[in-house]
C-alpha cells in the first residue's frame, strides 16, 4: 500500500532506518523525503559525505519504482545511478524530491534533485535507472 507510514517502516533496521530518513510524501508521481544533517553523515573532510547525499536521492527514486511497480513485478534493482554535486553542508536538513522521468515494464528512470532545506540551494541532481524483476517462468 502506498502511504508514508508503510514506506517510512520499510526503512527501519535497513540503511535508509539507519541514516534518519524520513519519507515526507509519496504518490506515484513524486516521493520527497528529509534526512537532519549530524556528524555521523559527514566525510572526514567536514562536509557532508557525497555517499549521503545519494543515499537520500537512491531512496527516494527506489521508493518511487516501488509506487510504480507493474502488476507482475516482483521488485526491482537499480542499475545505473550519476549524481553531479553542486554544492555541500555542514548542518540543518537536507531534502529531496524524486520524480519519474520513464515508467516501463521493464525499467524505470528517476530524477532527484537535493536541497539545503534552510537555504533551498541546490546540493546535486541525481539521475537513476531501475530494472523491474519479475518472477523466472518454469520450462515445461
Amino acid at each position: 500500500m502506498i502511504n508514508l507510514e508503510n514506506f517510512n517502516k520499510i526503512g527501519v533496521g535497513k540503511l535508509p532506518g539507519y541514516l534518519g530518513i524520513v519519507i515526507t510524501h509519496v504518490s506515484e508521481s513524486e516521493v520527497k523525503a528529509e534526512l537532519a544533517v549530524n556528524e555521523t553523515l559527514m566525510a572526514p573532510n567536514g562536509f557532508l559525505h557525497a555517499g549521503t547525499v545519494v543515499t537520500l536521492a537512491d531512496t527516494c527514486s527506489g521508493y518511487g519504482c516501488v509506487a510504480n511497480l507493474p502488476h507482475a513485478a516482483t521488485g526491482f534493482t537499480t542499475i545505473e545511478l550519476k549524481s553531479n554535486h553542486l554544492g555541500t553542508t555542514r548542518e540543518g536538513t537536507i531534502l529531496a524530491s524524486a520524480k519519474p522521468a520513464h515508467l516501463g515494464k521493464t525499467t524505470q528512470v528517476w530524477d532527484a534533485v537535493v536541497t539545503h532545506k534552510e537555504s533551498g540551494k541546490t546540493l546535486a541532481l541525481f539521475r537513476c535507472t531501475q530494472m523491474i524483476l519479475y518472477a523466472k517462468q518454469k520450462s515445461s
